[in-house]
């Protein structure tokens, strides 16, 4: 389900952090959590990278 999910900002690939829970967009540099299962694709949601 990975590849059809994309960064609502940049629309580019997301990686999955496992050991975050997170799925990461290096393009805008943000990570968005993963709660239960659940990708939360919010973009005031998402942590910065430093």
């Amino acid at each position: 389900m990975l590849e059809a999910l994309v960064c609502p900002r940049t629309q580019t690939v997301l990686s999955y952090d496992a050991a975050r829970q997170e799925l990461v967009s290096r393009a805008a540099g943000l990570a968005f959590p993963i709660r239960n299962g659940i990708p939360i694709m919010l973009i005031d949601e998402a942590r910065r990278l430093d």
